[in-house]
């Protein structure tokens, strides 16, 4: 039975399990996945013996991406980009890693908003950590001409940008406004309006109509942002997608079959977000 696992601290709030099990499942394949608990002091040995223990792969969350990255035997050109992995195989005894979550949040756009790459020639993305940096490269690799990174701090944005000098320029939220103005696609790559947390306050009156705005924030399921951006008539993109989407790359490689993004998986995790 192949077997694989996310690995995290903590652990518990981690939803992959909801996912991967319910293909195995619908799939009628002899797998298992489950979550393993592993404390920064001792990652690096659990790690690296994942085959030893009966892995095939496993999700890397945190706080384990970067420390993951450093330790692989082979990345993807994504990972590469934001410095982290989350998702790792076994590779006739080395481990090999890809960051998932970017090719996920770009599945998610062409499922909830088709043909979005074709009318978004401006991007603003807030925030700059590391899934600013997955998501800045998912866009520009599409073939988006400009994104415009507004962070807090315009020198940590511009650290960024600077991968990629004349398509990606890093502001500060003061510039924000400006630049709603002719852009295509809003997305929050920060926590902000994330259960537990404030909300994202930006202004969507000077966006222009048929503007798309993407939130990878899932709980709740419609954060501010999007509801405001409904509101308006703006086509949204949730977080919970990308979720879901970001996990298809490491099934098919552990289990050897790709698995397909449903409206009844979206809904399975969908209510187990509803009842916590």
């Amino acid at each position: 039975m192949t077997r694989a696992c996310c690995i995290g601290w903590p652990i518990e709030h981690v939803r992959s399990p909801i996912i991967h099990n319910h293909w195995l499942k619908t799939m009628g394949i002899a797998g298992e996945y489950t979550r393993e608990g592993v404390p920064p002091a001792h990652f690096a040995a659990f790690f690296r013996s994942l085959a030893d223990q009966g892995y095939a792969g496993c999700n890397v969350t945190l706080p384990h991406k970067e420390t993951a990255f450093a330790l692989l035997d082979e990345v993807d050109p994504a990972a590469v980009a934001v410095g982290a992995v989350n998702t790792v195989w076994v590779d006739g005894g080395k481990l090999v890693g890809m960051n998932s979550d970017v090719p996920g949040f770009i599945a998610n756009l062409d499922d909830e908003a088709p043909v979005w790459d074709r009318m978004s020639a401006h991007a603003v993305v807030i925030g700059a950590g590391g899934a600013a940096r997955g998501i800045v490269y998912g866009l520009i690799e599409r073939g988006v001409e400009i994104v415009t990174l507004a962070n807090r701090s315009a020198e940590k944005a511009e650290l960024i940008a600077r991968q990629y000098p004349g398509r990606v320029r890093a502001v500060g939220l003061d510039s924000l406004p400006s630049a709603l103005a002719t852009c295509d696609l809003l997305v929050n790559t920060t926590s902000l309006g994330m259960a537990g947390q404030p909300p994202l306050a930006v202004d969507l009156d000077r966006m222009k109509p048929g503007a798309i705005v993407s939130d990878i924030v899932y709980v709740p399921l419609v954060t501010d942002l999007l509801r405001r951006a409904a509101e308006r008539g703006h086509p949204t993109v949730g977080g919970l997608g990308m979720l879901l989407h970001q996990a298809v790359p490491g099934f098919e490689r552990w289990f050897g079959v790709r698995p397909t993004v449903t409206r009844a998986l979206f809904d399975l995790v969908a209510a187990d977000i509803g009842a916590h």
